[in-house]
């Protein structure tokens, strides 16, 4: 699997969320260790610089990650949140957030794992409250299970991406097309 961390959801917190790839088949941790979460924040452009994360974060993160997946799921069906998960969601956000700070070469900002988590989840509160909710979407390919936010004319989006999950499906089609072609013609 790759371990590149992606970000094509079109929100920060979706791609949090996200970061559990192929949760209905492999299932993929992609915080696997504590300097892989630090990646995903420095990468994320939530942060210019992090001080190291530890398991305790990583496992912070994970249960802020799935209660938010929990939410962004339900939100997204049109079902009733889970009390829990809000719980952990608006936990994390009432810690102090990543604040950036004006420097002679710009904009930078420093966090502890615990700014960086508070900064996502507030993301999230303002993407699940705000008007992207009825773009919502989950990836059309089966094996993922990332939401994103499809500004797509017309709204007909149907991959988190491309890339990966469109170029997958379609040369399968295609592969699969192929297959039956001479069948048919006989």
């Amino acid at each position: 699997m790759n371990l590149n961390h992606a970000f094509v959801c079109g929100n920060p917190a979706l791609d949090f969320a996200a970061t559990l790839r192929a949760r209905r088949s492999a299932r993929f941790e992609m915080f696997a260790s504590p300097d892989r979460l630090d990646a995903w924040y420095l990468e994320s452009g939530i942060v210019d610089a992090v001080s190291p994360c530890d398991e305790s974060d990583v496992e912070q993160a994970t249960t802020v990650r799935e209660a938010l997946y929990e939410l962004i799921t339900a939100r997204r069906l049109g079902e009733d949140y889970n009390v829990q998960a809000l719980a952990v969601l608006n936990g994390a956000a009432r810690k102090p957030p990543a604040t950036p700070q004006l420097t002679p070469s710009g904009r930078w900002t420093e966090a502890t794992p615990e700014e960086a988590l508070s900064t996502v989840a507030r993301q999230a509160i303002e993407l699940l409250s705000g008007p992207d909710v009825p773009l919502l979407k989950e990836c059309g390919n089966p094996e993922c299970t990332r939401i994103y936010i499809d500004r797509s004319r017309g709204t007909r989006r149907q991959w988190c991406d491309m890339e990966s999950c469109g170029n997958k499906i379609k040369a399968a089609a295609y592969r699969a097309r192929k297959k039956s072609a001479p069948a048919a013609a006989r």
